[in-house]
Parts: structure tokens; C-alpha cells; sequence
């Protein structure tokens, strides 16, 4: 089953007996890095694919770099632009012809196409996760995604605790709860002399504390809260962002307008980020709004402590003995746990991950509400 390339519907390979995961695009994103992950880890028992409703093999690659180490199992659907009603009956065909175990749609998008469409198929374990419950609150999407979950009838999970309330209230039915994990063989701790060479890599300091960030460079990530608290922050340490998007320069610019010179460093999309987080001290997420995300259980597996805000899904993201949770929108606030965060070394961040976020654990899950383990 396994290939050489991302391939068009046309020519996906035959996949009897594989997991399908379906996403709206292959683009960074904490969604489409747990499809992938997820991909990865059940392909130990099962074939598995990765199949993108929207964009191309090159183009995806060209902006996710990432995606060249999942060659093999991504297939791509050239949704056209806007809605396609022809797709989910292309989608259907493609499911009858790969004769899948499994088909399973993450989000809503995936949802309204690949969802009839596996049952239209005969595809008898179809799942769906949502991995965020804010787009509920508007009630012509949460009556929408009631109807799609009517018509697709797929097992409904949620990647969190607070999401499967959010989408109970919403919709009146209650998810399974399934949470992110992350690849802990992938993701651990950094011996010293790895940590040099992870910063040698990057061009970063090797005598000076550094703080990081993984993120889209989009206001809804909170990075330029993460800038005015370096202003804030005694001393010399460095806060590294990797990362892309909108505001790149926006936030170059209140840097250089706070006077912060090299203490402030743009990484740009990086596709080594075990190698990131081995050259961190610390790591922030000063998100204005997030699910749960996963770099902080990424950082944590490396045995990084991490400050967050306190939203969304993240309090149950982070290791209370280790970590710290701040109000949004509050740099001041940041400061002060970041600066805490770098002077102490309390608790066991990658224990915690071990306990509450192993990717193993999810890919487990996942095939056994498939009926798969």
C-alpha cells in the first residue's frame, strides 16, 4: 500500500483495510499535525492515509516542508473552489474503490463532504472529531453540523473535555472523549551537547537563556503578548519564534519599535521541531484563544517547563508542578512567570505528557471506537 508520492483520487492506491483520516487542507496547524501523527501511529496495525480535501502535492509541500516525511500515505481530493457538490459523490467512489476499515473526518469540512460519503460507500466505522467547539456558537453552523452528524452518523469525539461540553451544548448529542498525544520516542529531552548543537543550528546563543515559541504568526496566537513581556523581562534571554504568517511583519516591527534588537529572533517555519525545542529553556504559549494544543505537550515530552495562557483547553495541557498559567492579554503577568519559569526547575513535565498526553495512547483509542484494536 505504501507509494513514493502524494496522489490525485485518481490514482490513490488501493487501501483495503486502511484508516482514511480526512482534513480540509495539509497546512500548519495543530489539526492537521495530530491527523499526521495520527496517520503515523496506527500505521503499526493498520494502513493508513491522510487524505486532503483541498490544494496539491507541490503546493503543500512547498509551504509545510513537514509534509515530505509523510510521502506515502497523503492523497489529495483538488476540492474546487467554494462548495462542491459533486465531491462527496467523487469521495464515495474513491472510498468504494479503496475499500477502507475506516473513515475518519476531522472538523467540520471534512464532515460535509467525506461524511455522507463513507456511508454512502458502505463504510461501516466512520469517527469525527472536533478539535475546537468555537464555530458552534453560531447557530446556523451548530444547526448545520447536527444534520451532518444526522446524515454521516459517524462516532462524534472530542480532542478535550471542555470541547466535548461546548459541542453538547451546542448540538445536543455528547462526544467520546479522546485527548492529543503526542509522539514521545519522537519527542524528548536533549542531552547538552545536543542542545548546543541544536542552537548552533539555528544561530542561536549558547550563553543565554532561551525562551521559544511555536505558533502561526496570527493575532489569535498572542505572540506579540509575548514581545511586550520580553520588554518587561530582566536580562539578556532570548525569545525564539518559529513560525509563519500575517503578522510577521507587524511584530518585527513592535519589536524593533521596543528597542529589543537580538533578543528577539524570527525562525521562520521550521521543519526539525524536535531540534527547536532541544535549543529551548522555556517555552510560552501566550494564546489568545487555543483547543488543546500540541506543542505544548511536544515541549513538555522534551522536558521543557512552559508558561500558557489560561484558555481554551490549555490548563489541561500543562503540568501544574512545572508549569504556570497566566490571564490572557496580560504581558505583565508573562513577564513574571516567564522570569519564574527560567529561575526554577520543579516537577516533571515529560512524566506528566507520559500520563495525560501519549500519542500512543490516542492511536489506541481512536482504532478501538473503530472497532479496530
Amino acid at each position: 500500500m505504501s507509494t513514493t508520492t502524494a496522489l490525485p483520487l485518481a490514482a490513490a492506491p488501493a487501501a483495503t483495510g486502511a484508516v482514511i483520516h480526512v482534513v480540509q487542507h495539509l497546512a500548519p496547524g495543530g489539526l492537521e499535525v495530530m491527523a499526521l501523527e495520527l496517520a503515523r501511529a496506527q500505521s503499526a496495525r493498520h494502513p493508513t492515509l491522510v487524505l486532503s480535501l483541498e490544494g496539491t502535492e507541490a503546493a503543500a509541500i512547498a509551504g509545510w516542508p513537514r509534509l515530505e516525511e509523510h510521502r506515502g500515505r497523503l492523497v489529495f481530493a483538488a476540492k474546487r473552489p467554494g462548495l462542491d457538490p459533486a465531491l462527496p459523490f467523487r469521495l464515495a467512489a474513491l472510498f468504494r474503490r479503496l475499500r477502507p476499515a475506516a473513515v475518519h473526518t476531522h472538523h467540520v469540512g471534512p464532515l460535509l463532504y467525506a461524511g455522507p460519503a463513507a456511508r454512502l460507500a458502505g463504510i461501516k466505522a466512520r469517527l469525527h472529531t472536533e478539535h475546537d467547539a468555537w464555530h458552534l456558537a453560531d447557530p446556523k453552523r451548530a444547526r448545520l453540523v447536527r444534520a451532518l452528524l444526522a446524515l454521516a452518523a459517524p462516532v462524534l469525539i472530542a480532542d478535550a473535555p471542555h470541547v466535548a461540553e461546548a459541542v453538547e451544548a451546542a448540538i445536543g448529542a455528547r462526544p467520546r472523549v479522546v485527548l492529543n498525544g503526542v509522539d514521545t520516542d519522537r519527542f524528548r529531552p536533549a542531552d547538552a551537547p545536543a542542545k548546543a548543537s541544536a542552537r548552533a543550528a539555528l544561530d542561536l546563543p549558547g550563553d543565554r537563556a532561551v525562551i521559544g515559541i511555536a505558533a502561526r504568526l496570527e493575532r489569535v496566537k498572542g505572540v506579540d503578548l509575548a514581545i511586550a513581556a520580553m520588554a518587561r523581562l530582566p536580562g539578556d534571554a532570548v525569545l525564539a519564534i518559529a513560525g509563519a504568517g500575517s503578522e510577521a511583519a507587524a511584530l518585527k516591527g513592535q519589536s524593533v519599535g521596543l528597542g529589543l534588537g537580538d533578543r528577539i529572533r524570527f525562525l521562520g517555519l521550521l521543519g526539525d521541531m524536535p531540534g527547536f525545542y532541544a535549543a529551548l529553556d522555556l517555552y510560552c504559549l501566550p494564546s489568545r484563544n487555543e483547543g488543546l494544543p500540541l506543542a505544548l505537550l511536544e515541549a513538555q515530552a522534551c522536558g521543557l517547563p512552559v508558561v500558557a495562557s489560561a484558555v481554551g483547553g490549555v490548563p489541561a495541557a500543562v503540568d501544574p508542578a512545572s508549569g504556570a498559567l497566566v490571564p490572557a492579554e496580560d504581558p505583565a503577568a508573562l513577564a513574571a512567570a516567564l522570569g519564574t519559569g527560567l529561575a526554577r526547575r520543579d516537577g516533571d513535565p515529560r512524566r506528566f505528557v507520559l500520563q495525560h498526553g501519549s500519542l500512543a495512547v490516542a492511536a489506541r483509542d481512536y482504532l478501538t471506537l473503530a472497532g479496530l484494536s
